[in-house]
């Protein structure tokens, strides 16, 4: 950092938001209320490095700074404190659910509003939460942490019924994998294994290796939903419900969402009702939870919550289902300032993404995208991949190809404009040594 002054006095440094972890979606929604150059980026040095992220923060103007740290290694807020004293920063948030403990534990070193270091490590281990959840009395599937496959079928002996089976703390889906069979344990158990370690590979987290540590939890069969809430000081401010749709298949990968979900009012006040519940278990400050839950027989299992905002598009679903300034009302809050204004209560129309996937193989063209965009109410679409993109199976949330938003009077006419729009993208594909394919 550096400073000038012409009185001979260093002037103190500019007060700065600073957001844990590079992603555009968040720099562009904190880009519309904060000015240019006052925003500092923390990112993990590797994955700086595999993102190209220098070149690319040149070109964002609200950027300041980025600085490289290890931010995901135990202890790193507290010695990133340490080694910046001269930091003024005014808030500070995460961008991903690997970033979340690290800006809750920065958040509080600096004096700083935040979800609290202890709700973010709950809420950043699977394993944990369900102790946390279960000993307030939220119900939680059947869950066991597992070591080795032998394990899981025990396990599975133990509860006749399909199980799922994933990692403790990861996000999107990696690594997750449903089980129907006991036979099916060996091979399942290495290839979950195998992702959960590729994923070091991957541009989104760094390369060092990390423990993976396994759930066995019983499959709860039902309508998967999430639950939103902005948070001040554990008293909610604002709630929602989205309705999630799922890929069929073995992988638990979400397909779409409905923002507010189309449910009787009984069902959306009690959703609302179990979240506070873990708002309360876990501790929770100030800040966003994102719940997801699982309805069985008319009861709401418990499956993760997260301590920031939600992806998959659902920030931008509330803000124009409901007209709201969602993203700068939580940094208001993280900054300790009051809202200027209520939030609303109810939905004034409903909004909906539909995601698609491309068969496997080489991306060969894409068509249809400005046809997309003829479907009334559809505000945006989007292709994930390329030509010259290689496109693997449906594991997680990150091998998604496309998406199409939509915003209508109705859930029924939102969800229908976005399938409508996604049903005209076409991404042709063809095996690395093949003929082409749909």
């Amino acid at each position: 950092m550096t400073s000038s002054g012409t009185s001979g006095r260093t002037p103190s440094p500019p007060l700065v938001l600073v957001l844990v972890g590079f992603t555009y979606a968040s720099l562009l929604a904190v880009g519309d209320f904060q000015p240019d150059g006052s925003v500092i980026v923390i990112e993990e040095p590797d994955v700086v490095r595999k993102r190209g992220l220098r070149d690319q923060a040149r070109a964002v103007p609200v950027i300041r700074e980025l600085i490289e740290w290890p931010y995901q290694l135990d202890g790193a807020a507290d010695e990133f404190h340490d080694a910046h004293p001269d930091l003024r920063p005014v808030a500070i948030g995460p961008t991903g659910e690997y970033a979340t403990y690290f800006a809750a534990r920065l958040a509080e070193r600096f004096g700083l509003p935040g979800i609290g270091h202890r709700a973010a490590r709950v809420l950043r281990d699977k394993s944990l939460l369900r102790e946390v959840a279960g000993a307030a009395g939220l119900p939680n599937p059947e869950s066991q942490a597992v070591g080795s496959a032998a394990e899981v079928r025990a396990f599975m002996a133990a509860h006749p019924g399909t199980v799922v089976l994933k990692p403790a703390d990861l996000q999107g889906s990696i690594g997750a994998r449903i089980l129907r069979s006991a036979d099916e344990v060996a091979d399942t158990w290495a290839a979950s294994l195998a992702e959960c370690a590729a994923q070091r590979d991957g541009v989104w987290v760094p390369d060092r290796e990390a423990p993976v540590r396994m759930l066995a939890e019983r499959h709860v069969s039902g309508r998967p939903f999430s639950v939103e809430l902005l948070v001040s000081s554990g008293r909610v401010l604002f709630g929602n419900v989205t309705e999630e749709v799922m890929f069929p298949g073995p992988r638990p990968v979400e397909r779409g969402q409905l923002v507010p979900a189309d449910i009787p009012p009984e069902l959306d006040a009690l959703l609302r009702e179990q979240t506070e519940r873990v708002v309360a278990a876990t501790g929770c400050d100030t800040g966003m939870v994102h719940c997801e839950w699982i309805v069985e027989d008319g009861t709401p299992y418990l499956i993760e919550c997260a301590g920031r905002p939600p992806g998959d598009s659902i920030v931008d679903l509330i803000e124009w289902a409901y007209d709201i300034e969602l993203v700068r009302s939580y940094w208001t809050l993280l900054k300790g300032e009051p809202l200027t204004r209520p939030l609303p209560r109810r939905a004034r129309r409903a909004a909906a993404v539909r995601f698609t996937h491309a068969a496997p193989g080489v991306v060969e063209s894409i068509d249809g995208l400005e046809q997309t965009y003829a479907v009334p109410d559809v505000i945006r679409c989007e292709v994930l991949v390329r030509p010259g993109s290689s496109v693997g199976p449906l594991r997680s949330s990150l091998d998604r190809s496309a998406f199409a938003i939509s915003c209508a009077a109705t859930p029924q006419e939102a969800v229908r404009r976005a399938e409508e729009a996604i049903g005209r993208l076409r991404i042709t594909t063809r095996p690395p040594s093949g003929p082409p394919g749909p």
